[in-house]
């Protein structure tokens, strides 16, 4: 039974999602506020948080960043605002896997959760070991390693690079890298692969350019001389 963290403070709301999720099968944690959020988020052992934006205390953003910051890669899935499009940028940027606009239909939320549990690494099998360009990911032991350095990546991020890195240098596109990692399609105007791909490249130890943007197409790895 995967465990999932609901942090909002919407008691209305989480009650109606407490029931649904439970007859889904998950075992379902609740919290009101930002700081008994990430106490629990912290303290607990969890598949999966589910966390909204504005929150009393601190805030959506704020419980994310310290929960990175304390290396915590737990797969995260915002609540955000439906439009507001800087919510859902800066909450990618500071390490969230996914996000879901408010108001949403609570199929589409138990959809999203469970490809978000079907595609990270921790709750998957994925035992083959793929190498390339200076990378080795094994997702056996959950590792990304570049140029012999460990990379601190979130579920999503991983399961972004093992795509890439499993190609070979072959062009992915943006909507199967969101499939892989993500386990759903790019939306029109959706920005989230882009900023986990930013996200990745900027904790690569050297060389970030060899993570290749083709334009109109998608991505690849490229081997340097």
């Amino acid at each position: 039974m995967s465990k999932l963290l609901l942090v909002d403070d919407d008691a209305e709301l989480s009650s109606m999602l407490e029931q649904i999720l439970t007859k889904e099968g998950f075992q379902l944690t609740l919290a009101a506020d930002g700081e008994t959020g990430l106490e629990r988020a912290l303290s607990g052992s969890f598949d999966l948080i589910l966390l909204d934006v504005m929150l009393p205390g601190i805030d959506g953003f704020q419980l994310l960043q310290r929960l990175r910051q304390q290396a915590r890669n737990t797969p995260v899935l915002m609540l955000t605002a439906r439009g507001d499009d800087d919510d859902r940028v800066a909450g990618l940027e500071l390490g969230a896997d996914d996000y879901l606009p408010k108001p949403f239909y609570p199929k589409e939320l138990v959809a999203r959760v469970k490809a978000l549990l079907r595609r990270t690494p921790h709750t998957s099998v994925r035992p083959e070991k793929s190498e390339y360009a200076g990378f080795t990911i094994d997702p056996a032991q959950n590792a990304a390693i570049c140029d012999e350095t460990q990379l601190d990546l979130t579920p999503t991020e991983f399961d972004i690079l093992r795509t890439l890195v499993r190609a070979h240098g072959e062009v992915v596109s943006k909507d199967a890298l969101s499939v892989a990692a993500l386990g759903r399609s790019l939306a029109p105007f959706d920005r989230s692969l882009d900023v986990h791909i930013s996200n990745i490249r900027k904790k690569l130890p050297t060389d970030p350019e060899r993570i290749q943007t083709v334009r109109g197409r998608g991505y690849r790895i490229i081997q340097f001389a």
